[in-house]
């Protein structure tokens, strides 16, 4: 009895001495006295334009995702050729990886883990009834082989029962963004009415899976494409709201693989018209995206480009 009474009083006296609030100094609403940090950090409306663009070769005008990896950076197309394209950093095509064999349906992301390279071939934007999601695996070590081992995890999702044909960007099962995080593979789905996202986890071993959804969150935008700075434990998104005007949302100090639990800022960017596809970072601080050609004559024809934003000013903590 007195070890339960003990337990108790400790219990109490844990509960009070913990303080939920803002805990991010670069917020509007800093509690400096938080000890808990309950995801409710508000922060102000920024719009920063990248410290240069360049346009890309025409092999990648549908360059769709982006890794860093090797001192390059690389990228894929995604609907046309089965190509992996590494690129410097002035955006110029310094290999390529050609993977006799396989084809690109709709290749949206790539990402990455210490051991190997995950190409995401799960499009879905045009009818919103594909039975054949799949991640393709690529051992890091084989790359550049000439026959490498391709792993296939294939995957459907667990609340998605009508596989009627829909209009074009109509579904909310269509994915361009996942990242791989210890054990599991998450992705961010594209809601095209209410512009949410949804997280949903699957293995990251090969097999047929059902991808398990976790959580759904408003962002204000298509999400397309994610990166991790594990050194960090950060998340960045990109994409872009209905008029094309693109977004990076940070997310960081978040409760174990609840990602929207913590803090989350969307910074905008001065890239009018742009549909940001790919995203990754050198250090954490710097961070590189591609956008795709896009032409809506007589309005606008931007060129697909890669960026470089310095996002140091944001990510102080």
């Amino acid at each position: 009895m007195k070890n339960l009474f003990f337990l108790f009083l400790l219990f109490i006296t844990q509960s009070h001495s913990q303080i939920s609030g803002c805990t991010d100094p670069l917020a509007k609403n800093y509690n400096p006295k938080a000890t808990f940090n309950d995801g409710s950090c508000c922060y102000k409306r920024v719009k920063i334009k990248p410290l240069f663009s360049v346009n890309l070769s025409d092999s990648i005008v549908e360059t769709s995702s982006l890794i860093h990896y090797g001192g390059l950076l690389w990228t894929t197309n995604d609907d046309t050729d089965a190509t992996v394209y590494g690129i410097d950093f002035n955006g110029v095509i310094k290999k390529k990886i050609n993977i006799n064999g396989l084809k690109n349906k709709e290749w949206e992301e790539i990402s990455q883990d210490s051991t190997f390279i995950y190409l995401g071939d799960f499009g879905n934007n045009y009818q919103g009834n594909r039975k054949d999601l799949r991640i393709l695996r690529l051992h890091k070590s084989e790359l550049f082989s000439a026959k490498p081992t391709i792993d296939t995890i294939a995957f459907s999702y667990a609340n998605q029962s009508n596989f009627s044909i829909q209009k074009p960007n109509k579904t909310n099962f269509d994915c361009e963004a996942f990242i791989v995080l210890q054990d599991s593979i998450f992705l961010f789905t594209k809601h095209f009415k209410d512009r949410r996202t949804t997280v949903y986890s699957l293995p990251k071993t090969p097999g047929t899976f059902v991808a398990k959804e976790k959580e759904t969150y408003k962002v204000k935008g298509l999400i397309t494409g994610a990166t991790y700075v594990d050194e960090k434990k950060l998340i960045a998104l990109t994409g872009y709201n209905k008029h094309l005007k693109p977004f990076i949302y940070l997310l960081d100090d978040f409760e174990g693989n609840h990602f929207f639990s913590g803090n989350k800022r969307k910074i905008k960017l001065k890239l009018p018209f742009h549909q940001v596809e790919g995203i990754t970072s050198t250090d954490g601080l710097n961070f590189y995206i591609t956008n795709e050609k896009a032409v809506r004559k007589p309005l606008f024809n931007v060129r697909q480009q890669l960026h470089q934003i310095d996002l140091s000013s944001y990510l102080k903590n």
